[in-house]
């Protein structure tokens, strides 16, 4: 009989710099960035503003609710530890913020999924408990 085996997939290391964004999931809500001097929405988390370079921006919780900005259905796996996942639905979504967040997305097929489809946030606590990813799926509600 061969032993199921268990391959650990990497998750991601917050930094002094991303750590209120991955203690946000943690929380339940999405945290991101916005300069308190010129209010440029920042993503992915930086330690000063990409467009006026002021230092120490603000995080603010927002909804997460986007549109989807773009994706890709990968068959193969993208490294050996995601060969559960297959197919992958990776994407692209971009928050009413205008920021774009790369993500995977859920609880939709293949056919379902169009450039421009309203999605929400989907929290998913990663096993073992350490974290929370941030996926998402289709907005069934919105309009």
């Amino acid at each position: 009989m061969t032993e199921k085996r268990t391959i650990d997939k990497p998750l991601p290391r917050a930094t002094p710099t991303s750590r209120p964004f991955w203690d946000g999931l943690r929380a339940g809500e999405i945290r991101i960035q916005r300069c308190t001097h010129c209010a440029t929405w920042i993503f992915y988390p930086r330690s000063h503003c990409p467009h006026c370079l002021a230092r120490e921006p603000e995080w603010v919780v927002v909804d997460g609710h986007a549109r989807l900005h773009t994706f890709t259905v990968a068959h193969a796996p993208t490294a050996p530890f995601f060969a559960d996942e297959t197919p992958q639905l990776l994407a692209v979504v971009e928050l009413e913020q205008g920021v774009r967040i790369t993500t995977t997305l859920v609880d939709v097929e293949v056919p379902q999924i169009r450039i421009g489809m309203r999605v929400r946030p989907v929290f998913e606590p990663t096993d073992g408990g350490e974290g929370v990813l941030l996926r998402y799926a289709p907005d069934e509600g919105a309009s």
